[in-house]
C-alpha cells in the first residue's frame, strides 16, 4: 500500500515537471511573442511606438487583400485535407493492412520525410510550363508549345499547392486511418454489419469512414490549421495574388517599409486568434459519444 502511494505520488510530481517545462519552453515564448506583437501593433513599442492607436488594425481590417488572402488560405487547407481524407478512407477499405508489409509499406513512409521545400520544388519541376510532363506532351506530340500546357504552378487556383498538400497528407491520413482501423477493430464490426444484410457500401458509409473520422477529429483539426497557415509550399509555388495569409505577414514584415511591420504583426495575430478559436471551440465540444 506504502509503495503504491509512493509511485502515485512519484508519477504526480513527474507530470507536474513536466507541465512545468512545457510552459516554460513552450507557452511562455508564445505569449510573450504575442504580446509583443500586440503591444507593436498597438503602436507601444517597438520603432513606430508613438503612443496607442488603432490606426494599423483598422486599415488592416479594411483591406480588401487581407480578406482575400483569409479566404485563398481557408479554400486551400479545406480543398488539400478533403481529397486527402477522402482518397485515405478509400484505401483504408481496400487494403487495411498494405502498412504491415515492410516492404511495401517504405512506399507510405517516403513522403512523410520530405521536407515541403523539396514537395514544392518537385511539383515544380513536374508541373510547370516547361517542366517534365510539359516536355514529355511535347515530345510526344501532343502539344507544339509549352505555352499550351495548363499552368498548374502559380496559378490564381493554388493547384500546384493543392497537389502538394495531397501528395504529403493522404499517405500520412492512410497510416493514421489503417491503425485506427486495427485499433477499434473495425474489421469484426464490418463483419458483422455484412453478415447482418448491410451492403458494402452502406457499411462503408455507416461503420467504417464515421468511426474512423470521428477518432481523428483533433488530427484532421490540426492538419487543416497547418495548411491553413503553411508558408513554403505557397512561398515558392502559389500566386502572387492573392497570397496566403502567412506569406502575405512574413512579406509585409520584411518589406523596407517600416508602417509595414504593425500590420504584419495584426496579420499573425488575426491568425493567432483563429488558430485559438478553433482549438476552443474543439476543446470545449460535447464529449465524443463513442468515447
Amino acid at each position: 500500500m506504502t509503495i503504491s502511494v509512493k509511485k502515485l505520488l512519484s508519477k504526480q510530481g513527474s507530470d507536474q515537471t513536466g507541465l512545468i517545462f512545457f510552459c516554460l519552453l513552450v507557452l511562455l515564448p508564445m505569449i510573450l511573442g504575442a504580446g509583443y506583437a500586440l503591444l507593436y501593433s498597438l503602436g507601444l513599442t517597438g520603432l513606430l511606438a508613438h503612443g496607442f492607436t488603432f490606426h494599423y488594425w483598422i486599415d488592416e481590417l479594411t483591406n480588401p487583400e487581407l480578406w482575400s488572402s483569409l479566404g485563398f488560405s481557408l479554400y486551400i487547407a479545406v480543398a488539400s485535407i478533403v481529397p486527402s481524407v477522402v482518397l485515405a478512407l478509400f484505401l483504408v477499405q481496400a487494403a487495411p493492412d498494405f502498412p504491415r508489409r515492410p516492404a511495401l509499406s517504405v512506399i507510405l513512409y517516403l513522403p512523410l520525410v520530405v521536407p515541403a521545400v523539396m514537395a514544392a520544388f518537385l511539383i515544380f519541376q513536374l508541373y510547370s510550363e516547361s517542366g517534365f510532363i510539359s516536355r514529355l506532351l511535347y515530345h510526344l506530340g501532343m502539344i507544339h508549345n509549352l505555352h499550351q500546357f495548363p499552368g498548374l504552378v502559380n496559378d490564381q487556383l493554388g493547384i500546384g499547392i493543392l497537389l502538394t498538400h495531397i501528395g504529403m497528407a493522404t499517405p500520412f491520413f492512410y497510416l493514421l486511418f489503417t491503425n485506427l482501423y486495427h485499433q477499434e477493430r473495425i474489421d469484426e464490426y464490418s463483419a458483422l454489419a455484412t453478415t447482418l444484410g448491410t451492403p458494402p457500401r452502406q457499411v462503408f458509409r455507416r461503420v467504417i469512414a464515421p468511426v474512423l473520422l470521428r477518432r481523428s477529429q483533433p488530427t484532421l483539426l490540426l492538419y487543416l490549421l497547418f495548411a491553413f497557415g503553411s508558408y513554403e509550399i505557397p512561398l515558392l509555388i502559389g500566386p502572387s495574388n492573392p497570397r496566403m495569409l502567412s506569406v502575405l505577414a512574413i512579406q509585409k514584415l520584411q518589406m523596407f517599409d517600416l508602417n509595414q511591420v504593425p500590420v504584419a504583426y495584426v496579420i499573425n495575430l488575426i491568425y493567432l486568434g483563429i488558430v485559438g478559436l478553433a482549438l476552443l471551440l474543439h476543446t470545449t465540444s460535447p464529449e465524443d459519444e463513442y468515447a
